[in-house]
C-alpha cells in the first residue's frame, strides 16, 4: 500500500518528469550531495561489477546525469540510469539508517522512468488574460513603518536620490550586522518612495537567519511573487528558470520597488532581480553581496549622538543630569539599534530605575561575556539583562516560547505550552511584549524576533529538567490537536469514524471550543501556519499525532487549499497510519486523500484511494466509514458518467445512514443522489430528493448542507426552465457560502447562477460572476471548477458573437474534461465547440462535433445532453436545406425535452421545428409552432427563445402578408437581442429596415 500511493503522488507537479526529477533529487540529498563526478564513477563500477570482467566500464557523462536531475533527455533504456540510480542508494545507505523505501525501491524508480520517459512534453501555461487575473493582485506587501527613526538620514537620502535623476539605480545592496537596522532602513525607503512605484511594492523575506526555517529558495520565493501579481499557482512554470522569465516579463516596462529581506547568498537573490529601468531592488543581507550592477550600501552601527537620541526618544526619559550614563549604556550596546531599544523599552515601563542604575548593571552584564566578540557581547548582554530581570516564572515562559514550532502565538497557546491559565498567559505575554522582548502582531498574536527567538531555545535547550521541554511540546500538541478537532467538528463535510479510545489531553491544557463554523473558520485561518508547523513536527517524532492532527485539518483544507499540500499532507498520514498498523488512522487519511485528490482532479487515484479506505472500513466492522468510503466512490462513477453503478453505490451508503442514525450523513447522500438525478434527467425524482435533504439539513443546523443543496435545488430550477426560482435559491446559497466562509461551495454558485444568467439574456452579469468563479477555481487548484466555469464562459462568449474566444474557452475546457476523465464535461464541451463551428459556417466540422457529443451522451445515458446534441443537429441541417432530417432530429429533442420536464429545451426545440417549417414555405403552420414557442418561452424566461420565436413570428406575418404585425414582433425581437448583446440582432435589424422600406414605397 505504501508503494502504491507513493507512485501515484504526482498529482501536485502535473508533469512525470517533473515527479521523477524531484525524487532523484531527493535521492541525491539522501545520498549526502555527492558530486556529479562521484556519482558518475560509481555508477561505472556498478555497471562493470554485473558485465564481463574483461569490459570495460563505460562512465556516464556528468551532463547527462545533471540533465536527468532536471527531468531532461531521459535515456531510451532504463539500465542506464539504473546504476546511477544504484550508486546513489549505497551512497545513501551507507550515509543513513533511515532513508525512506520510496527512494530504494528499484521497480518503484523503474514505474518512475516509464511514466516520466513517456512524457514527452512538460505542460506549460498559457498567458492569456484569465489566467493573468486567476488570483487577487495585491499592489503593496510593505511591513508598517517605524515610529522612530533616527541616524540613518544619509543611506537614507542616496536611495530617495537615486530615483530622481532621470534614471532608477536599480539595485541597492544593504548590508550590516544583525539588529543593526537593514530593514528599518529599506522599510522606511519604501513608504517614503511609495508614490513613485505605482505598481507594486512587495516584500520577499528570505529567511537567511530565521531560527527553525530554512533559507527561502528563488524557486518558492518566484511563486509567492508571481501569485502578488495575480497569476495562478498552478500556472506557474515548474522550473526556476521558467519561474524567473515569467517574473521578468511580467514586471517588464512596470515601476516596482521589491524588498529581499535578509538575503543569504548572490545565488538566493539573483532569479529573483526585476530588469527593467523602472524597478527598484532593495536587498538587506548580513553579508556583503558583490552583486554585479548593485550598489553597496553597507550599515554601520549608529553614531553615538544618534544612538543617545534613540534610546532617550524611547525611554521617554529627562537625560539632562545622567547624560553620561545615556553615553555609557548606547556605547555597552555597541551603538546596535536593536540592544539599545529594548533597554529603552525596559526602562520606559520601570519608573522607579534610574538610567545610571541600568549603566551600572548593564556594564557588568557586559563584563561577564567579555570572552565573546564586541558585537555579540552587546547583543547577547542586552537580550541576557532583560531576561534575567524576568520573574521566575515569566523567566519560564519565555524559554517555552522558544519551543515553539511556529511563528506566532496566542495566550490559549501560550497557556498549554507553558501549564498555566490562558489569563495567566495573556497577562505574561502583555508583560513581555511591555518589556520588548515578544512583538504583537496582530491583536492577541505575539511573535518572538530571530534573534530572541534563538536565544530563548538555547536559554530552553540549557534547563536542568531535560523532561521539560518534551513535556511543554506535547501540551502544545494536545492544545492544537483538540482544538482543531473541535473546529473540525463544524467546518468538516462529514462525520469522521474515530477511534474508541483517543490518547487523553493534558489536564493542564485548556482546549478551544467554538460556537459556530464562523468561530471555528477564523481560529483554523489564524493558526493554520501554526497547525502546519506542528505537522512538519511530529512527522518523524510522533507519526500517530500526524494521522490524528491530519485528520482534523480536513475541513480547513477542502475550503481553503492548496489541495496539491492537502493531497501532501494526507499522503504522508496514510503512510505514517499504515507503519502503525493504525487501520482505523490509515482508513480515515485515504478517505481525506481520496477527496483531495477529486478536488484536484486525479479521479482514478482518488478512487483507488477510496477503495482501500472501504476495505479497510470493511475489515473493522466500521458502519460510518463504510457509509463515507461508498458514498465518494459513489461520486465517482458519476463523475465518470456511470450513472447507474453510482447510484447504486450512493444507495448503499444511504441504507447504512439510516441504519446507524448519522442525519448528516443521510442528508448529504440524498443531495448527491438528487444532483445525480438532475444530470442525468430525472427531473421530478431528483425534486422530491433534494427537498427531503434540505428538511434534513435545516434540522441539524447544517449550513453547508443547507447551501449545498439550495445550489442543486437552483441547477434543478434551471433545468426546468424556471431561472427566476433558480436565480433566487442560488443567491441564497451564495450568501450562505459566504457567511460560513466555503469558497468551493461559492465558486459552484457563481459558476451556476452565471448558467442562469446566460439562458435570461444576462451576458454582462454572467462574464461577471463566471470570472469570479475561476479565480476562485484557480486558487483552489480545482481542474474540475475550472473546467466548468471554462465551459460556461465560452457558451457566454459564443452568445456575444466572440467566437474565436469561444472556440478558444471550449477547448482549454474539453482538454481538461478529457484529461479529467468526466465524460458528461467532454459531452457538454463537444455540443458548444459544435454550436460555434456552425455559427462560423464550417458545417462538416460542426457535424462531427455534434456527433461526437450525441455518442458520448447516449453512452452515460444522459437524456438532456442527447437531446440538446440532437437539436442541434436538426437546427444544422434546417440551414442546409436538408428539412426532411432537420424535422426528424428535432421532433427527436422534442420528446425527449418533454420526457424530462424541461420546458426551455422544448421552446428551443419548437423554434427549430418552426424555421423548418418556415424555410419549406409553410408560414401559417410556421407561424403556429413560432407562436407556442413564444408562450412557453416566457414561461420559462428564456430571453433567447423569446427573442428568435419573435423574430420567427415577425418573419411569418411578413410572408403573410400582415406588415405592421411582422414590424411589432420583429422590433421586440432586436430589443430583446440587444439587451443580450447577440450579434442576430444586426441581421433581425437589417430585416427590419428591409421591411419597413418596402412598406412606405406601398
Amino acid at each position: 500500500m505504501v508503494g502504491k500511493i507513493s507512485e501515484s503522488e504526482n498529482s501536485e507537479s502535473g508533469s512525470a518528469r517533473v515527479v521523477f526529477a524531484a525524487r532523484l533529487q531527493a535521492l541525491f540529498e539522501a545520498a549526502g550531495n555527492p558530486t556529479l563526478a562521484r556519482v558518475r564513477r560509481a555508477a561505472a563500477e556498478r555497471r562493470s561489477s554485473v558485465q564481463a570482467k574483461n569490459h570495460t566500464a563505460v562512465e556516464i557523462p556528468a551532463q547527462r546525469i545533471s540533465e536527468w536531475r532536471r527531468g531532461d533527455r531521459l535515456p531510451k533504456t532504463f539500465d542506464s540510469v539504473e546504476f546511477v540510480i544504484l550508486a546513489l542508494r549505497d551512497l545513501a545507505l551507507a550515509t543513513s539508517d533511515s532513508v525512506p523505501s520510496e527512494l530504494t525501491h528499484m521497480p518503484t524508480w523503474q514505474k518512475l522512468w516509464e511514466h516520466a520517459h513517456a512524457d514527452k512534453d512538460t505542460p506549460r501555461p498559457t498567458r492569456g488574460r484569465d489566467e493573468n487575473q486567476a488570483r487577487p493582485v495585491l499592489t503593496s506587501t510593505l511591513h508598517r513603518d517605524i515610529t522612530h527613526f533616527v541616524g540613518r538620514d544619509a543611506e537614507l537620502q542616496r536611495i530617495l536620490a537615486s530615483t530622481k535623476r532621470g534614471r532608477v539605480v536599480s539595485i541597492h545592496a544593504i548590508n550590516g550586522m544583525p539588529g543593526i537596522g537593514k530593514t528599518a532602513l529599506a522599510i522606511r525607503a519604501a513608504h517614503r518612495l511609495g508614490k513613485e512605484f505605482p505598481h507594486g511594492r512587495f516584500v520577499a523575506e528570505l529567511h537567511a537567519h530565521t531560527l527553525g526555517q530554512p533559507p527561502a529558495t528563488p524557486f518558492d520565493v518566484l511563486a509567492r511573487l508571481l501569485a502578488d501579481l495575480g497569476i495562478d499557482p498552478r500556472y506557474v512554470p515548474p522550473s526556476l528558470e521558467g519561474r524567473r522569465d515569467l517574473w521578468l516579463d511580467r514586471v517588464n516596462g512596470k515601476r516596482i520597488l521589491l524588498i529581499l529581506d535578509d538575503a543569504a547568498d548572490i545565488a538566493q537573490v539573483e532569479p529573483l532581480l526585476p530588469a527593467g529601468e523602472g524597478c527598484l531592488t532593495l536587498i538587506t543581507s548580513r553579508r556583503r553581496l558583490d552583486l554585479d550592477g548593485a550598489v553597496p550600501l553597507p550599515l554601520d552601527v549608529l553614531d553615538p549622538d544618534s544612538a543617545a537620541q534613540l534610546f532617550i526618544d524611547l525611554a521617554h526619559r529627562d537625560s539632562a543630569d545622567d547624560r553620561a550614563a545615556v553615553e555609557e549604556i548606547v556605547a555597552l550596546c555597541g551603538y546596535l539599534p536593536l540592544a539599545i531599544v529594548i533597554l529603552a523599552g525596559r526602562l520606559a515601563h520601570r519608573p522607579a530605575w534610574t538610567i545610571s542604575g541600568l549603566a551600572a548593571e548593564f556594564t557588568a552584564a557586559t563584563d561577564r561575556l567579555a570572552e565573546l566578540g564586541t558585537e555579540q557581547r552587546a547583543v547577547r548582554a542586552a537580550f541576557e539583562l532583560s531576561y534575567r530581570d524576568l520573574p521566575p516564572e515569566r523567566a519560564r515562559f519565555f524559554r517555552n516560547l522558544g519551543l515553539h514550532p511556529g511563528l506566532d502565538t496566542d495566550a490559549h497557546a501560550a497557556a498549554a505550552l507553558t501549564g498555566i491559565a490562558v489569563d495567566t498567559a495573556r497577562a505574561e505575554l502583555d508583560a513581555l511584549y511591555t518589556d520588548n522582548l515578544i512583538d504583537e502582531t496582530t491583536p492577541g498574536r505575539f511573535r518572538l524576533h530571530d534573534l530572541l527567538r534563538s536565544y530563548a531555545r538555547t536559554l530552553a535547550d540549557n534547563d536542568t529538567d531535560s523532561n521539560g521541554n518534551e513535556r511543554a511540546l506535547d501540551q502544545l500538541l494536545d492544545y492544537y490537536q483538540a482544538s482543531a478537532a473541535s473546529a473540525d467538528r463544524l467546518l468538516g463535510p462529514r462525520t469522521r469514524p474515530v477511534a474508541d479510545c483517543l490518547a487523553a489531553v493534558s489536564p493542564r491544557v485548556e482546549v478551544q471550543e467554538f460556537s459556530d463554523q464562523a468561530c471555528a473558520l477564523t481560529w483554523m485561518r489564524a493558526e493554520r501556519a501554526n497547525l502546519l508547523a506542528c505537522l512538519d513536527h511530529v512527522t518523524d517524532r510522533q507519526p500517530s499525532r500526524l494521522v490524528e492532527l491530519s485528520g482534523s485539518l480536513a475541513g480547513l483544507l477542502e475550503r481553503d487549499g492548496p489541495w496539491p499540500l492537502a493531497v501532501d499532507i494526507y499522503h504522508r498520514a496514510a503512510l505514517a497510519a499504515g507503519s502503525l498498523a493504525d487501520r482505523l488512522g490509515q482508513a480515515n487519511a485515504l478517505i481525506s486523500l481520496g477527496y483531495m485528490r477529486r478536488f484536484n482532479g486525479d479521479r482514478f487515484e482518488a478512487t483507488d484511494a477510496h477503495q482501500q479506505a472501504l476495505a479497510l472500513y470493511e475489515e473493522l466492522g466500521n458502519r460510518l466509514g463504510e457509509a463515507n468510503a461508498l458514498h465518494h466512490l459513489g461520486v465517482m462513477r458519476r463523475d465518470r458518467g456511470e450513472f447507474g453503478p453510482g447510484t447504486d453505490l450512493l444507495q448503499q451508503s444511504l441504507i447504512i445512514y439510516r441504519e446507524i442514525g448519522n442525519r448528516l450523513g443521510e442528508a448529504s447522500v440524498l443531495h448527491t443522489i438528487g444532483a445525480t438525478q438532475v444530470v442525468s434527467g430525472e427531473l421530478g425524482a431528483a425534486t422530491d430528493t433534494l427537498q427531503q435533504s434540505l428538511v434534513i439539513c435545516r434540522e441539524i443546523g447544517s449550513r453547508t448542507g443547507e447551501a449545498n443543496t439550495l445550489a442543486a435545488l437552483g441547477v434543478l430550477r434551471q433545468k426546468t426552465g424556471e431561472y427566476g426560482a433558480a436565480t433566487d435559491v442560488l443567491q441564497q446559497s451564495l450568501i450562505i457560502y459566504h457567511e460560513v466562509g466555503n469558497p468551493v461551495g461559492e465558486a459552484n454558485a457563481l459558476t451556476r447562477l452565471g448558467g442562469v444568467y446566460r439562458l435570461i439574456g444576462e451576458l454582462e452579469s454572467a462574464t461577471d460572476v463566471l470570472q469570479q468563479s475561476l479565480i476562485i477555481y484557480r486558487e483552489l487548484g480545482s481542474h474540475n471548477g475550472e473546467a466548468d466555469g471554462l465551459f460556461n464562459l465560452g457558451i457566454v462568449h459564443q452568445l456575444c458573437g466572440e467566437y474565436e474566444s469561444a472556440t478558444d474557452a471550449l477547448q482549454q475546457s474539453l482538454i481538461m474534461y478529457r484529461k479529467l476523465g468526466s465524460r458528461d464535461g467532454e459531452g457538454n464541451a463537444l455540443i458548444g465547440l459544435g454550436v460555434v463551428r456552425h455559427l462560423c459556417g464550417d458545417y462538416e466540422l460542426a457535424t462531427d462535433l455534434l456527433q461526437q457529443s450525441l455518442n458520448v451522451c447516449r453512452e452515460l445515458g444522459n437524456r438532456l445532453g442527447e437531446a440538446d446534441a440532437l437539436n442541434y443537429l436538426g437546427v444544422m441541417r434546417q440551414q442546409c436545406g436538408e428539412y426532411e432530417l432537420a424535422t426528424d432530429l428535432l421532433q427527436q429533442s422534442l420528446i425527449i425535452y418533454h420526457e424530462v420536464g424541461s420546458l426551455a429545451g422544448e421552446a428551443d426545440a419548437l423554434n427549430g421545428v418552426a424555421l423548418v417549417l418556415l424555410s419549406s414555405g409553410e408560414p401559417t403552420e410556421a407561424l403556429a409552432v413560432f407562436t407556442e414557442a413564444l408562450a412557453m418561452a416566457r414561461t420559462v424566461g428564456s430571453q433567447e427563445n423569446q427573442a428568435r420565436a419573435l423574430d420567427g413570428t415577425g418573419r411569418c406575418h411578413a410572408a403573410l402578408g400582415d406588415i405592421p404585425a411582422a414590424v411589432s414582433d420583429l422590433r421586440a425581437a432586436v430589443e430583446i437581442y440587444r439587451h443580450m448583446g447577440s450579434p442576430e440582432a444586426d441581421t433581425t435589424a437589417a430585416y427590419l429596415a428591409e421591411l419597413e422600406s418596402r412598406s412606405l414605397q406601398d
